[in-house]
């Protein structure tokens, strides 16, 4: 059984692998013409590299080994935005707008769901150096632009504020074990739950934790959160930032979810999970997170997304392609090599036809054959095969 792979690890054969390559350099090349600059951090850094600022959801889904050379443990990346954060404050330095992408596998200890991978190959973009919303809309509008040039475009975004919990939060004036407690419920919506939990809160705090979990839907939710949520300088501030990127985003599927929180633990601001295709989880995940760099000596402001490019590539239909053209060794026919560059050269996929095959020409991918008739080297169907 030495060819079997760990639980939630999986090859990437032929046709995926195709697939998942055609995307990668369709989304890069998107990335780079919007200004944003790749970057290739290392698959292991040291653990306090990996995890530091980044809450300890991170710290579990991190594999831990320890090096060799140094002593030191060190972990296998499980998600690439805290290297990128560490990119941008000690090796590139800039004082102004930085705009990076990203994309490479990454490990998580367990699988996110039941069907998912634990080696996701990970894509985003990140823009560090500007704290006003302008940079929040334009990430949104490139995650947008990326899922229509994946073609499948995102039936939703949804928007919300880690600002309304943490303020609530720390007005209920939970201990830490407490708030994990209700971060998870909040989550979950389970409102009995979430009922027992603030049971000895204050009023007006408890109620509007209740009411979290039902202020989801058109843009109208942030009316009712005016009314429901308490009378604070700092959720005013939050909510007035989710009405003004309602009216920059009016053209895109936008709704909100006040009570959808992934990844508060280093998210400071506006958050938002895209959909699409046929998967009921988010496709892609993101949002402001301006105080990770401070783990790094230099706390930016900072805001971007992410995505699984091998979930992605899953919605997509596979791509009609013709086979290869398999063609025979050149031998003394000096004109066979250009031939055959010339349909390189026009994207054909050309195989050279070795001695001694076994195996089906058609098994190996070819359905065409190059064959010299009446002095002239042409591309015909593949016979005898």
């Amino acid at each position: 059984m030495r060819w079997v792979l760990p639980d939630h690890i999986q090859d990437a054969l032929p046709g995926e692998a195709d697939k998942i390559e055609r995307l990668r350099r369709r989304l890069l090349d998107a990335f780079r013409a919007h200004g944003y600059q790749l970057v290739v951090p290392p698959l292991l850094e040291y653990l306090d590299s990996l995890t530091t600022g980044a809450g300890q959801d991170l710290k579990l889904r991190t594999f831990k080994l320890v090096d060799q050379l140094s002593g030191r443990t060190m972990g296998v990346r499980a998600d690439m935005t805290p290297q990128v954060a560490r990119i941008d404050a000690h090796l590139l330095n800039r004082r102004g707008v930085s705009r990076l992408c990203y994309c490479g596998s990454v490990l998580h200890t367990l699988p996110s769901t039941l069907t998912a991978t634990r080696e996701p190959l990970q894509l985003g973009a990140e823009l560090y150096g500007h704290a006003g919303l302008d940079a929040d809309i334009e990430v949104v509008r490139l995650l947008a632009e990326v899922m229509r040039l994946a073609e499948v475009p995102a039936s939703r975004i949804d928007l919300g504020h880690v600002g309304l919990f943490r303020v609530l939060a720390a007005r209920a004036g939970l201990v830490p074990e407490r708030e994990e407690n209700l971060f998870d419920l909040l989550q979950a919506k389970d409102l009995p739950g979430l009922r027992e939990l603030v049971a000895d809160v204050a009023e007006p705090v408890r109620s509007a934790l209740l009411a979290l979990p039902g202020l989801y839907g058109g843009v109208d939710v942030l009316d009712e959160a005016r009314a429901r949520l308490p009378d604070d300088g700092e959720i005013r501030a939050a909510l007035d930032d989710l009405t003004r990127l309602a009216h920059a985003l009016g053209d895109l599927p936008i709704s909100f979810d006040l009570a959808d929180l992934r990844g508060y633990h280093y998210h400071t601001g506006v958050v938002f999970a895209a959909y699409g295709g046929s998967s009921p989880a988010a496709l892609a995940l993101g949002g402001r997170y301006d105080r990770i760099g401070d783990a790094f000596g230099r706390g930016r402001p900072a805001t971007g997304f992410s995505l699984d490019l091998r979930e992605l590539a899953a919605h997509l239909p596979d791509p009609a392609q013709s086979g290869a053209i398999l063609a025979p060794l050149a031998g003394a026919d000096g004109a066979l090599p250009d031939v055959i560059n010339q349909l390189r050269a026009q994207g054909e996929v050309v195989m050279t036809a070795l001695p001694g095959h076994d195996g089906s020409w058609n098994e190996a991918g070819c359905d065409r054959q190059l064959i010299r008739r009446d002095g002239r080297w042409t591309v015909e169907a593949l016979q005898g095969d």
